[in-house]
Parts: structure tokens; C-alpha cells; sequence
């Protein structure tokens, strides 16, 4: 197989609408222990969790970078700090629990302890017992600290970076994700709680699925039977300068049954005669002042923000190897919902996560993907609905974002369209 240094040269053909991209990137171990070291380890910024997730000092979260577990932690003078979850003695795991509260981190281990900035401030019997053993009298204890990561937060979103040299997490978003941000984290969040969904497929189908206007109103038929998503809609799909980010958006107001049905002719996605026995599951209240009701803005590598109706969530991608990762699914509300909008909320949370009666159907179009290209080795997708490019589109039938994130994809990690 080529390396990455030397696919750098080698680019799609522009000479030519649409995208290629090889099946083996999804299922070879090279291509994702290069993404490890050139994403998660690499030029970027890494989504972690919410700030309200770790609100008082003390609190702590584990989680992921790629494949590598890291802690979110607080401070008790306010600050958040990221450190990888592996303790500077025998690399164990310092943190085992999901969530929880304490002074400090301490290694179970051998008990070699943290502050909660990462910082070693205690090793047991390190000058010994009764004159014999103990650490070397060299021992340094600034110099075994947890690894603390770059971080920096971003309307309450934190985020977290291996490189030294990256931008800021600002510069690297860009002002159309920080303006989504802003739109959504408009106030203090609650957290509702938490969902989990391990997929046995390649991270990077997820990836596309998210920029991917052009499955929702077929895929999923919840979305096209109610009207909450429609192709037909007015909506947008745009990405950042560099085309790494993806926002997609809808406004359903913009629903015309009767001209929806001839645009979707026979196909089995366009039933209106389904009703819901319980139809409060649909009613909603109008949040916010542009009448969005559906945004999916798409953060490269692993974080997807979203809106659909009155449901507020993120999701993060944790990567577990070429064929299988985890999505892990926040849901919040805002501290001032009153008790009418919690019970919506609440109700609608039944919208997405592994049983959704929306998000349901994404999983299983990943591992369908997964299962039917396992051993390709020259085979390709074609990747060209909206003209076939990396552009911003006025209409929500096409695959451009997906292009923009190959294109990413390509100049971090690299790929050959013919096998070496």
C-alpha cells in the first residue's frame, strides 16, 4: 500500500464531475492507524463534551480522542483541562468510572496520583520504607504528569488537540460553525442524559451519512411521512472555507403536500395516510426566530450538533477500529425551560439515538455498507448527486459536503484509487 507522504500528490481529477472513493479506505488497518496519528493525533481539534457536563469543580468525564481515552476534568478555580486517561507509571487507566466527582485522579494501580490539571502530586513510599526502596533521588515529579492536551471551549462545546501547532479551535472551526454554535448554545444548557450506540462499521460512513442531505427524506421514512424533513423543503447545505465543516439545514414550514407527492412520484418513502396513534409526539414550540427545525452541522472529525424540531443534542464519534465505533448521543435543554418544553423535550428525545424513529435506520445503513465491502480492494463508491463537487448548495439534493470532507480526508491521511 502507498504511504500517506506518497499519496500527497496524488488528487482527484477535477477535470471530471464526481468524487471516487476507494472501499479499502473503510476496511484496511493502515488507513486507520494513519488516521489516529494524522487526525486525532494530528492538525485538529478534537470534540470532548459539553462544559454542563462537568459544571462543578471536581466533576470529571471520561471519553475519547480517536482510539486514545482522555479525561475532561474541572478545576477547582473553574478551569477545563483534558489529559490522557493513562497514568505516567505503567500506563494503566487512571479513570475507569464514566463520570463522577473527586479531588484528585488517582491510579488504582499503584496509586500514583493527579490534580485534576494532571499534574503528579503523589507517589506512594517514593523516598522508601525503613531506609530501602523508593524512587531514585533524581525522581522528578514535574516531569511524570498525565499528557495535558490543548483545550479550548467554544460556546460551552469543549474541544481538545494533541498538536502544539494547530490553529485556534476558533480559526479551525471557522465562522460558520462558530455562528451554529452560538445560534444553539444560546444560553445555559441542562443536560438531559446520554445514549450510546456501537456501530459495526467504518467511522468515516458515519462521516458521510452527516453531510448527506440526499438519504434523509428516502432513508428515513418518519422524516418525509410527517413532513419534518423533506427534500422538497427550503434548505440549505454549506461548508466552511476549508470544507472540512458541513451545515445542513430545513425549514418545514415550507411543506406543500400536494406538490411533495408529485415530487416524489411513487416512490414507497412518500406515504401521508400514516398517522401516529399519539400525534403529541410532534408537537412542538417554535424556538427559534429564523422557523429552522432541522440543522445538522457536521464538525470534522467527530462531532455532529444538531436541531431537529425542539430536540437539542451532540453526537461524538469514538473509534474503536476500521470496522466498528461508538456513537455517543448528549441530549440538553436550556435552564430556562419551563415545565411544557422539558415534557417536549423529552418526548421528541424519542426522535433519535440507536431506536430513534429517525436516527434508527443510519447504523444499519452503515453496517449494510460495511458488510458488502469487506475484501474490495479495487472497487469504488461515485459520489456526484448536485454536480459531483466540493460546493455550497441552495437546495438539499446533493453530496457536495461529502466531497469536501474527502477532499480533508485526503490531504491528512491520502489514499491511491488503485491499490499499490
Amino acid at each position: 500500500m502507498a504511504t500517506a507522504q506518497q499519496t500527497d500528490n496524488v488528487k482527484q481529477d477535477t477535470s471530471a464531475a464526481g468524487c471516487r472513493v476507494p472501499y479499502r479506505v473503510f476496511t484496511d488497518r493502515q488507513y486507520y492507524e494513519r488516521e489516529q496519528e494524522n487526525i486525532f493525533k494530528g492538525e485538529c481539534w478534537s470534540f470532548v463534551g459539553l462544559e454542563a457536563e462537568v459544571p462543578q469543580a471536581g466533576d470529571f468525564k471520561s471519553t475519547f480522542v480517536g482510539e486514545t481515552p482522555v479525561i475532561l476534568t474541572r478545576d477547582s478555580d473553574g478551569g477545563v483541562h483534558v489529559v490522557v486517561n493513562r497514568c505516567a507509571h505503567r500506563g494503566a487507566l487512571v479513570c475507569r468510572e464514566v463520570r463522577g466527582n473527586r479531588a484528585s485522579l488517582e491510579c488504582v494501580y499503584h496509586q500514583w496520583a493527579y490534580d485534576l490539571k494532571g499534574n503528579l502530586i503523589g507517589v506512594p513510599f517514593r523516598r522508601g520504607l525503613k531506609g530501602q526502596g523508593g524512587m531514585p533521588g533524581d525522581f522528578d515529579m514535574s516531569q511524570h504528569n498525565l499528557r495535558q492536551l490543548r483545550t479550548e471551549s467554544v460556546g460551552g462545546l469543549v474541544f481538545a488537540s494533541f498538536s502544539e501547532t494547530v490553529e485556534s479551535c476558533r480559526d479551525f472551526l471557522g465562522p460558520i460553525v462558530v455562528e451554529q454554535i452560538g445560534r444553539i448554545m444560546c444560553k445555559p444548557i441542562t443536560v438531559l442524559g446520554d445514549q450510546r450506540q456501537r456501530i459495526h462499521g467504518n467511522w468515516k460512513l458515519y462521516a458521510e451519512n452527516t453531510r448527506d442531505p440526499y438519504h434523509a427524506s428516502l432513508l428515513h421514512l418518519f422524516h418525509n411521512t410527517f413532513g419534518l424533513y423533506r427534500s422538497t423543503q427550503t434548505g440549505k447545505a454549506l461548508m466552511d472555507s476549508s470544507k472540512r465543516h458541513s451545515l445542513l439545514y430545513s425549514i418545514a414550514a415550507s411543506n406543500d403536500d400536494a406538490a411533495d407527492k408529485q415530487a416524489y412520484g411513487d416512490s414507497r418513502t412518500f406515504d401521508t395516510e400514516f398517522k401516529l396513534q399519539d400525534m403529541s409526539l410532534l408537537k412542538g414550540r417554535q424556538e427559534f426566530d429564523d422557523n429552522i427545525t432541522l440543522v445538522i452541522l457536521a464538525v470534522y472529525p467527530n462531532l455532529v450538533l444538531q436541531q431537529i424540531q425542539n430536540t437539542l443534542a451532540v453526537r461524538q464519534t469514538v473509534t474503536y477500529g476500521p470496522d466498528e465505533f461508538e456513537l455517543v448521543w448528549t441530549h440538553f435543554g436550556y435552564q430556562d425551560d419551563d415545565e411544557e418544553m422539558q415534557a417536549i423535550r423529552l418526548k421528541q428525545a424519542n426522535l433519535i439515538g440507536p431506536a430513534g424513529l429517525i436516527s434508527m435506520e443510519d447504523g444499519e445503513a452503515v453496517e449494510i455498507v460495511q458488510n458488502a465491502i469487506v475484501g474490495e480492494e479495487r472497487a469504488t463508491s461515485y459520489i456526484a448527486m448536485g454536480g459531483g463537487r466540493a460546493e455550497d448548495a441552495d437546495h438539499l439534493v446533493t453530496e457536495g459536503a461529502i466531497i469536501g470532507f474527502w477532499d480533508n480526508y485526503r490531504e491528512m491521511v491520502g489514499f491511491d484509487l488503485e491499490p499499490a
